[in-house]
Order: structure tokens, then C-alpha cells, then sequence
């Protein structure tokens, strides 16, 4: 007879939020605090109190200033455990938000995902493809953009349309380890191949980026292609060219064409004077066969490993996915674009955080179900290892069936 898993974990003299803190070094934010100049600013709310403050803020997915400052004032004496931190008065979280420079922030997220990837080498090691991209050893990047919406009538700064208002997060994703390369947050005014340069800065010779129709710029592609970047992208439908060669890569009956061509339009083709690849593949897409067209600069693949490079473009996708679904990013606790930028990069810090944690204590499950058990116990004095450990360890039943002739085709013993 089964018995029942108690799935109470064990405890420990800290709680759970202060042992995800406690993943930011000792002395880190104090040195970052310094270094932009928010030291000076700190009058009685230390830098550490207020990135602890802001850290709660989305993981408890607070609505607002009061919000955050009476759980953490009702939680004083367990939060001043971690390393002294106090809770904000109303005023000097919002004060905080607005006049502290946001850079701190950004430059915080990225020392400690430089510090996670120097402690735990496996946190971004290389990721087992299938298929065709098994034979790729350079670095696989995708590009996006993903959109926040804010409200219109009390951000200004972000307007790009009559009554809208929102900010734009410009990704770079390392596919092998799936963590950001390269991040920038504006408003959502400029279009996203305005920023392609910005984010594909630090692309290596042999490397290869993917991106989606809205970030082709023949003059960026160009520059790749001289610096030795491989880029794979969809073409936009009034693409005009003229055939100088077809191809036949593969056998693979999906691959509808596979050409080699040159733009027709002058400028576009003093932009990119040289052979471009345009493949033409059926792609499933919600259960259905799609037609799309992709673009390249690499003459050699073969035209599925072109498409197949592309399907890996979903990966970002998922990532956004992830964020919008966890990270507090629909209530802000400013209306400034100073406030809303800590808000962001601190919810990348925590995204960056809880990937840490499932990979140290391989979480199996969603990462929405992570964000669950870990907002549920931030208060609770648990071993967060034994936490993630026990929780959740059910599986779901096996298929089952009517009759046992259904698992057979009509006509098949």
C-alpha cells in the first residue's frame, strides 16, 4: 500500500526571500550604488533596502507603492534579517524610483548574470539540439522585441500613438543557454530595425543571429555579412528581386524552392550589393502547413536547415512568454520612465534569479509553477532546496482508452 509523501519541506533559520537574496554578493549593490551616484541620494532608504524592496514588489506582484510598503512594514523585523533592510515609507519608495538612476539596475542584472554563469559553469552551458542544428558549435542568437503597455494619460514620455502609451524591451537571446545577450528598454516609438544595430553590437564572426521580418535593414544586413555574421530572417512580401540561380540542397518535399538572387530595387540593392538565399518551405503552424519565405546570407546549407534555424526563432518567444506571464510588468510603481525602467530591470534580475534556483534543484515542472510555490513561501522560514525538492511531484495519468482496438488503424492486426 502507497503512503502519502509529506510534502512539508524542511525548515531553515532563514526565510525564503532572504535566500534568493542572498544570491546577490555581499556588497555588490552598495559598490554599484557608488559607482552611478545613487549613494548620494540615499538620504535614510539604503540602495540594498530598496533593491530588496523592489524584488519582493515582483515576486508578490504588489499593485502599488502602499502595496509593497505595508507587507514589508508588517514583515520589518524578519526583512531587517536581510542584511539590515528596512522598509520604505510611501514617499521614499517613490522618491527612490523616480531620482535614482535606472542605470544601477541595468548594470546590476548583468554583473550578476556574469557572477551566476562565473559560479555554476552548467548554468549556460550548451543546450542538445535536435536534427539538423546538432552540427552547429558557434552561438545561436535570436532577436525580438516585446511590447509593455502603459497608460497614456499619465506617461507622456511614452506616447507613440494618439491614446498609447508603452515601452519596448529589444532582446538578444543566447539559444544554447537561453539568457539575454544584449537588452534595451525605450519606448516603443521606434521601430524595431532602428535598434537591430544596438542589439547585434557584439555578434562574432561565425556566430549566427535570427530575427523576425520587422528587423530587415539591407544596409544592417550588410554589415553583418561583412563582419562575418550568419543571418536568417523572413522576407517581407513585396520583396523584389531577380533569380540568378536554383538550387537543390535537399530532397525534403516541404521545400517548395530554394533560389539565389539579387535585390532590383536601387537602393536596396546598393544597400546589399551581393547574392542573397530566398527559401520557400511549408511550415507548420497551429496544426496547419504555412508558405513562408526566409532570407539568408549563408550560400551552403541546405534550405530545410534554413527553415529549421528559423523554427528555433520561437525560443524568444517563450522567454517573453515567461516574463509577462511571472514579472510584475502591468502595474508600475511610477509613472516616470526613470521608475518604470527600475521596475523592469529588476524583474529580468528576479526572472534571472528563479532560472538560477530551478537549475541548481532541476525543476521539472512550468516556470509559472516556480513563481507559484515561490510567492506562496517568501515569508516561510523553509530550506528552499528541500522546497523545490518535494513540491509538486505528482504525474499526470497515463492515456486511457475505451476499447483496446482503438489504438490500431482500421484494417491493422
Amino acid at each position: 500500500m502507497k503512503t502519502k509523501r509529506n510534502h512539508i519541506p524542511a525548515g531553515h533559520k532563514y526565510t525564503v526571500l532572504k535566500q534568493l537574496c542572498n544570491l546577490i554578493p555581499p556588497g555588490l549593490v552598495a559598490e554599484l550604488a557608488e559607482q552611478y551616484g545613487v549613494d548620494d541620494k540615499r538620504r535614510t532608504f539604503l540602495p540594498w533596502s530598496h533593491a530588496v524592496a523592489l524584488i519582493h514588489a515582483q515576486l508578490t506582484h504588489a499593485i502599488g507603492l502602499n502595496d509593497v510598503c505595508d507587507s514589508l512594514r508588517m514583515n520589518a523585523g524578519v526583512l531587517a534579517t536581510i542584511r539590515g533592510a528596512t522598509p520604505p515609507s510611501r514617499n521614499n519608495l517613490s522618491h527612490a524610483n523616480r531620482e535614482r538612476d535606472c542605470a544601477m539596475a541595468q548594470a546590476l542584472y548583468w554583473r550578476m548574470l556574469e557572477h551566476l554563469m562565473t559560479q555554476t559553469p552548467s548554468f549556460a552551458r550548451r543546450k542538445v539540439r535536435r536534427g539538423f542544428l546538432r552540427r552547429f558549435r558557434k552561438v545561436i542568437h535570436a532577436v525580438d522585441s516585446t511590447t509593455i503597455q502603459l497608460v497614456a494619460n499619465c506617461m507622456d514620455w511614452a506616447k507613440h500613438r494618439r491614446r498609447k502609451a508603452a515601452a519596448k524591451c529589444h532582446l538578444r537571446l543566447n539559444l544554447q543557454s537561453f539568457l539575454p545577450a544584449c537588452a534595451v528598454i525605450d519606448t516603443a516609438k521606434d521601430h524595431d530595425n532602428r535598434r537591430a544595430r544596438e542589439v547585434c553590437a557584439a555578434l562574432n564572426s561565425g556566430e549566427i543571429v535570427v530575427f523576425d521580418k520587422a528587423y530587415v535593414d539591407f544596409e544592417h544586413l550588410f554589415e553583418l555579412t561583412k563582419r562575418g555574421v550568419w543571418w536568417v530572417t523572413r522576407a517581407k512580401d513585396n520583396l523584389q528581386y531577380r533569380v540568378l540561380e536554383r538550387l537543390n540542397t535537399t530532397d525534403n518535399p516541404r521545400i517548395l524552392s530554394d533560389e539565389l538572387i539579387e535585390l532590383t530595387v536601387e537602393k536596396s540593392h546598393a544597400a546589399y550589393p551581393q547574392r542573397l538565399r530566398r527559401v520557400v518551405a511549408l511550415v507548420e503552424v497551429d496544426g496547419k502547413d504555412i508558405e513562408l519565405t526566409f532570407l539568408t546570407n549563408n550560400l551552403t546549407w541546405s534550405a530545410w536547415t534554413v527553415a529549421e534555424l528559423y523554427r528555433c526563432r520561437w525560443d524568444i518567444e517563450v522567454f517573453f512568454k515567461e516574463i509577462k506571464q511571472t514579472l510584475q510588468l502591468a502595474d508600475f510603481l511610477g509613472h516616470n520612465a526613470n521608475a518604470v525602467r527600475w521596475q523592469i530591470w529588476i524583474g529580468l534580475l528576479v526572472h534571472l534569479l528563479m532560472r538560477y534556483v530551478a537549475h541548481l534543484h532541476s525543476w521539472a515542472h512550468s516556470f509559472t509553477r516556480l513563481f507559484t510555490v515561490l510567492r506562496a513561501s517568501l515569508w516561510r522560514r523553509w530550506d528552499l532546496h528541500a522546497l523545490l525538492d518535494s513540491y509538486g511531484t505528482a504525474r499526470p495519468p497515463g492515456r486511457l482508452r475505451a476499447a483496446p482496438e482503438q489504438a490500431y488503424l482500421p484494417g491493422f492486426a
